[in-house]
C-alpha cells in the first residue's frame, strides 16, 4: 500500500512540463495570469490568488522597481523582457524549475504575476513562499505603494 502510495505521489511529480513557449507567452496563452492547476500555481488574477504589487509613478517606475527585486533573487533569470512584462524562471537549490510571468497595467499601477512549476501537479508551497517575499522585497523599492509594506 505505501509502494502505490509512492507511486502515485511520484508520477505527479513526474508530470509533463509545460512548453516555455506557451507558458511564458503571458499574452496569448493566459491573457489573465490565472492558474489552471492551483496545486503548483500562484496569481495575483483569479481566486485564491496574492495581492498584485503596487506602484506609484509612471509604468518605467514599476518596471524599475520590479526589475530591482529580481535582481535581489540571485535564482532568477530573466528570459523576456518586454514593455509591460516579464518572464522570469527560478531555479530552487535542488533543481526544480518554476516560471513566473510578470505584467504591468499601467492604468491602474498594478503588476500582476502568476507564479507556476514547471514539472510535476504539487509545489508543496513553494511558489506562493517565494512570491510572499518576492512582495515583501518589492515593499521596500521606492516606487513601490505603501499597500504593499507590511
Amino acid at each position: 500500500m505505501l509502494a502505490l502510495a509512492l507511486a502515485v505521489l511520484l508520477a505527479g511529480c513526474a508530470a509533463t512540463p509545460t512548453s516555455p513557449a506557451t507558458s511564458l507567452s503571458v499574452d496569448a496563452a493566459n491573457p489573465t495570469l490565472s492558474c489552471s492547476l492551483p496545486s503548483n500555481c500562484v496569481s495575483s488574477t483569479g481566486s485564491g490568488g496574492l495581492p498584485a504589487l503596487r506602484y506609484r509613478g509612471t509604468p518605467a517606475d514599476g518596471l524599475e522597481a520590479l526589475k530591482a527585486t529580481l535582481a535581489s533573487f540571485p535564482e532568477a533569470r530573466v528570459v523576456r523582457d518586454g514593455a509591460s512584462d516579464i518572464g522570469t524562471v527560478f531555479t530552487t537549490p535542488a533543481g526544480f524549475q518554476d516560471e513566473v510571468d510578470f505584467r504591468i497595467d499601467p492604468g491602474s499601477g498594478r503588476i500582476d504575476f502568476r507564479s507556476q512549476s514547471r514539472l510535476g501537479l504539487f509545489d508543496f508551497g513553494k511558489n506562493r513562499a517565494r512570491m510572499l517575499e518576492f512582495a515583501t522585497r518589492f515593499a521596500r523599492q521606492p516606487a513601490a505603494m505603501a499597500a504593499n509594506r507590511g
